[in-house]
């Protein structure tokens, strides 16, 4: 397999080229856009193995790029932001990316969220099909079905999922969610894992409406629930 490609789209150029130095020393192939109205030409052209985004971009800003791209791509976003409010990071992961970095942040931290989301998105062609009720998982072919309909799913949406429906009817707590699906533990990330399960709901709802799948356990976490074979979706 070739060098992984990653697309950094900042227009800080010392940032930018801090962070190309040490994707490139992990021999990473790495390509430099700063503005955000080049980067869905660039994306379609020359498709990247994961993207870092930043936020505030000349031309066009990061949450409509996220957007845009997430209508035709599954490619790994991981955002940059110098924004600290919480509902910022959170949007930016409703949109669709899989991660965010604040700055100011350590470029080795950036180096092992990449490889992170890459083994997600590249998962062990040995495990097996899973099956639960109308969802199937192949994580073989990284592909998500509900019945004969495809589900679109980032890799954190298809790890959490696989997780979720290894266990139906065991309670995961955010953390353990975190840890199964990152791979680290990243303090706060526990919040954004409720982004996650929303967009993946909806996504299921999109073909399964009313269903009641996935399980909030009020101060816990969430389950996978299998609907009863023959039974309409709970409303």
């Amino acid at each position: 397999m070739g060098k992984r490609k990653i697309l950094i789209v900042e227009d800080d150029k010392k940032i930018a080229e801090l962070l190309s130095d040490y994707l490139e020393q992990a021999n990473f192939n790495v390509s430099i856009l700063k503005r955000g109205d080049t980067v869905i030409s660039e994306v379609r052209l020359n498709p990247p193995d994961v993207i870092l985004l930043d936020i505030m971009l000349p031309g066009k800003d990061g949450m409509t790029i996220c957007r845009e791209i997430r209508s035709f791509s599954k490619v790994p976003i991981l955002m940059l932001t110098a924004k600290v409010e919480e509902i910022d990071r959170l949007l930016g992961l409703e949109l669709g990316a899989d991660d965010y970095i604040c700055k100011p942040f350590s470029p080795r931290e950036v180096v092992a969220r990449i490889k992170a989301v890459l083994r997600r998105s590249n998962p062990d062609p040995a495990e097996e099909k899973l099956i639960a009720g109308p969802i199937t998982i192949n994580p073989d072919s990284h592909k998500a079905t509900v019945g004969e309909a495809d589900l679109r799913l980032t890799p954190n949406e298809f790890e959490l999922l696989k997780v979720l429906i290894s266990r139906p009817g065991r309670v995961f707590t955010r953390s353990d969610l975190v840890s199964k699906i990152q791979g680290y533990d990243f303090d706060g990330y526990d919040r954004t894992i409720d982004s996650h399960i929303k967009n993946l709901r909806k996504k299921i709802d999109e073909i399964l409406p009313g269903n009641k799948i996935i399980q909030t356990v009020y101060g816990i976490g969430y389950s996978f629930s299998v609907p009863q074979a023959g039974n309409a979706p709970a409303e």
